[in-house]
């Protein structure tokens, strides 16, 4: 047993030597290839084995002829060991130097295209993750385009928007300071109505930008939609005479949400202008909440002649505003975003669908817990 103790102590002892040579030389090449550090493990397996066999054979007094035999052995071994570990590095390196032109591809196209020939397993995961980072860059490249655009339309659109009653201002006020003016009285109301226009634009833009930031602040209480959509109802019902428009609100269920009732006012109250100018007169816009398996879901149903199919991905769409037919004779297409955003900062999601003679706008909102 002695014996034994011994030889294990004097190969480990040689082997350990051969390691921390091995070690020191890795860190001198830590930056080189990855096929010279192959070669370098290879090399430090065989020196390892050959100095531990060295020890051994010094201690127990082996004859010259044993010990050359034995080296012989570890000699080809080694040969062999190092042709291997070069293979396989130069096979790494060759994948590596691969993947590295692809990623460069990547950089100066925006494109990932995975090299084609088979590669080690992790490899092969860095080239699945690129790939999946190339189509959410692409897909976000896309998302800024569309924004981008959007926000191109909405400062074209609003600019158009502010010309319009800017002019009439100062039309007005300047019929008025020379004395031009027939009825001041009128010129009057009128600039009122034109202050209001532009007040109500530069509300609408101050509340999607602060959407948009993720500056809206919520405080979400439990409302009866019934007692909700009464008061958007009896907010709208002076502009549906106006427009001979009949509100119909008795299918609302006195469900509970919970809800920023100041903003989901707000959004109710968006959707029922919105229903009501483009409906005709003598038309009906309904509103109507029920509950389903994946919550509360409030509708408004409008006659408007239904959205064409290409637009209606559209129609929360910053700025959107549609066909001639369906443009607003004020606003510039801000509402329905509004909309959107305010409920999704409720953890909801709005959705719209033609429906014969017109269009259904559902929101839908989490049951309370």
């Amino acid at each position: 047993m002695r014996d034994v103790l011994l030889i294990a102590l004097y190969a480990f002892l040689g082997a350990g030597g051969a390691g921390l040579l091995g070690a020191v030389a890795l860190r001198i090449l830590r930056r080189r290839s990855v096929a010279v550090s192959l070669a370098v493990v290879a090399a430090v397996a065989v020196c390892a084995m050959l100095a531990g066999t060295l020890a051994v054979a010094w201690a127990m007094f082996l004859s010259s002829h044993d010990l050359a035999v034995v080296t012989t052995l570890v000699a080809m071994a080694a040969g062999v060991s190092l042709g291997t570990a070069l293979l396989l590095g130069r096979q790494v390196v060759r994948r590596c130097r691969e993947l590295v032109g692809a990623a460069r591809d990547f950089g100066e196209e925006g494109t990932f295209t995975a090299p084609a020939v088979p590669a080690p397993a992790e490899l092969t995961a860095l080239s699945r993750e690129l790939a999946l980072t190339s189509e959410r860059l692409a897909a976000s490249r896309e998302r800024e385009r569309a924004l981008e655009t959007s926000r191109r339309e909405l400062v074209a659109w609003i600019s158009h928007d502010l010309r319009t009653p800017l002019a009439g201002l100062r039309a007005m006020s300047e019929a008025l300071e020379d004395g031009m003016a027939a009825d001041p009285a009128r010129y009057h109301q009128q600039l009122r109505a034109e202050v209001d226009r532009l007040n109500s634009m530069v509300t609408d833009l101050f509340e999607l930008s602060r959407i948009h930031a993720g500056a809206l602040s919520l405080s979400p209480t439990r409302i009866s939609l019934y007692d909700l959509v009464g008061d958007a109802l009896a907010g709208a019902d002076a502009l549906a005479r106006e427009h001979g428009v009949h509100l119909a609100g008795g299918g609302v269920a006195p469900l509970p949400v919970e809800v920023d009732g100041k903003e989901m006012t707000r959004v109710l109250s968006n959707l029922l202008v919105n229903a009501i100018r483009h409906t005709p007169a003598d038309g009906t816009v309904a509103i109507a909440a029920e509950r389903r398996a994946d919550g509360v879901v409030l509708s408004v149903t409008d006659a408007c002649g239904g959205i064409p199919d290409e637009d209606l991905p559209r129609v929360f769409d910053t700025g959107w505003r549609g066909s001639q037919a369906r443009t607003p004779p004020s606003g510039a297409g801000l509402g329905l975003a509004i909309v959107r955003g305010i409920i999704e900062a409720h953890s909801g999601h709005a959705d719209v669908h033609n429906v014969p003679g017109g269009c259904r706008f559902e929101l839908t909102l989490p049951a309370p817990a």
